[in-house]
């Protein structure tokens, strides 16, 4: 049911076709639903077909479209370079052939919503003369990194020794982006990454994923040169303020869960003695890497349960999971967000994407944060220094983070004194986060002119 008489503006949501993308949009696209919009979530044709529908009842509230990449028929892409040049030259034309079918079909399309990915979608939007909203799917901080670097304002390669950023701590280089400080390992990467703002201008709206309670300074800054709004945390309603009746999972995800062996694994644990290990959906963990991180959970004798996707398996030390199988559990999948709202849970090691820090921050549960790439290493800084919610394990010369660090400040963060103050922190947080989503909060009052503006 909507909040209120139905709309009749259609609201066409396009993401780029990786499903931490999907998902924060079509959160988005399900509180627009929720308030009488009639929403259209397009992805790439490539990665639609591969997606396991996960809350149906959900999903089935959305209407679900595809557009052209230029590998419909599933072929691998050559590269990043050979990908994004393909779905830069296919795109465009595939988006306004569907905006074309809409219309005929009845169901013309008042706005588009793009990934901040996929800044053409701005350009085909005003071509209908449609309305335009780019989405980003990344922190208020990060957007004004990338926004400085494509106005000239921040030079890369960084040389300074310390960076400043209006509305965000002083950062070191290896705080930014890896695309802003390493642009010779990410080239075509940080293109695209810097691209986002190649044409925002013409936006009529900027949103982006994140509530303003958790980056006041910055969005402040921002709102002065873009008419940007705080639309998040994009997180399932029954997690946050529970307006949205049964929305309890994000709706799609590449990998099957094993649901009903994590929880009931963790419903049979104390409360707060878990460290939950994941590093999400892309990250290639080195093995070396996996080996200490095995080598610090078993030292640390905590309880711990570890996503290791099956593409990683063959990395784990040879016996480990049957030698640590009274204290700790390995998958390949879990439902993130019921093992973080699990009491048994007391502590996240996390590679510290955007989605897993809004999703621990949303949820009150204190990080061991070990960035690896993009822009991990900005939302890190945070959760170390601004939110104080976490604490980053150090690495040695090779990029490592070894056994005793993981085994020391796993221990800190589950048993530790400065532990306690992060998850105190990390509750102040989780009841900020909620506020901004439920009635009359800062995003819900944000998406509200949103669509205000589109009924206009």
């Amino acid at each position: 049911m909507a909040e209120r008489g139905m709309i009749s503006s259609h609201c066409l949501v396009l993401s780029f076709p990786l499903q931490g993308h999907i998902n924060p949009l079509l959160q988005f696209c399900k509180r627009l639903h929720h308030k009488g919009l009639h929403v259209t979530l397009v992805t790439a044709k490539s990665i639609l077909r591969t997606l396991n529908v996960t809350a149906a009842s959900a999903v089935d509230a959305i209407s679900l479209d595809a557009i052209s990449d230029g590998y419909d028929d599933g072929e691998k892409e050559e590269s990043f370079d050979a990908y994004f040049d393909r779905f830069w030259r296919v795109g465009p034309v595939s988006l306004a052939q569907l905006i074309r079918k809409l219309s005929e079909t009845g169901r013309p399309v008042d706005c588009i919503v793009y990934d901040s990915f996929i800044p053409w979608a701005l350009d085909v939007a005003k071509e209908f003369g449609l309305i335009g909203a780019a989405f980003f799917t990344q922190s208020c901080a990060v957007v004004s990194i990338y926004n400085h670097v494509q106005g000239g304002l921040l030079r890369v390669p960084v040389s300074e020794s310390e960076v400043s950023i209006p509305g965000c701590p002083p950062f070191r280089p290896s705080d930014l982006p890896s695309f802003v400080y390493d642009t010779v390992s990410y080239p075509v990467i940080t293109k695209v990454a810097v691209d986002q703002f190649s044409n925002v201008e013409k936006a009529d709206w900027v949103l982006c994923n994140t509530c303003y309670e958790l980056e006041e300074e910055v969005a402040n800054w921002m709102m002065k040169i873009l008419p940007l709004k705080t639309i998040g945390p994009t997180i399932p309603s029954m997690f946050l303020d529970k307006r949205l009746e049964g929305d309890k999972l994000y709706g799609f995800s590449l990998f099957p869960s094993q649901s009903e062996a994590c929880l009931k694994w963790l419903d049979s644990r104390p409360k707060g003695s878990v460290a939950y290990l994941s590093f999400g959906s892309l990250a290639v963990v080195e093995a070396e890497q996996i080996d200490e991180l095995a080598n610090g959970l078993k030292r640390s004798n905590c309880h711990f349960l570890w996503v290791v996707r099956a593409s990683e398996a063959d990395k784990l030390p040879k016996g480990f999971v049957d030698d640590t199988s009274g204290k700790g559990l390995v998958v390949s999948w879990c439902p993130q967000l019921e093992v973080l709202s699990n009491d048994a849970v007391g502590c996240f090691v996390t590679h510290c994407g955007w989605n897993s820090t809004l999703e621990a921050l949303s949820l009150g549960v204190p990080m061991v944060v070990i960035p690896q790439w993009s822009d991990q290493f900005t939302n890190a800084k945070y959760v170390v220094d601004v939110w104080k919610v976490g604490l980053r394990a150090p690495t040695d010369e090779k990029g490592i983070v070894r056994g005793e660090a993981v085994e020391h400040y796993v221990k800190e963060i589950i048993e530790g004194e400065r532990g306690r103050e992060m998850k105190m922190n990390a509750i102040k947080w989780s009841a900020l986060a909620k506020m901004a989503v439920n009635e009359g909060g800062s995003s819900d009052k944000n998406i509200d002119e949103f669509i205000a503006k589109l009924g206009n």
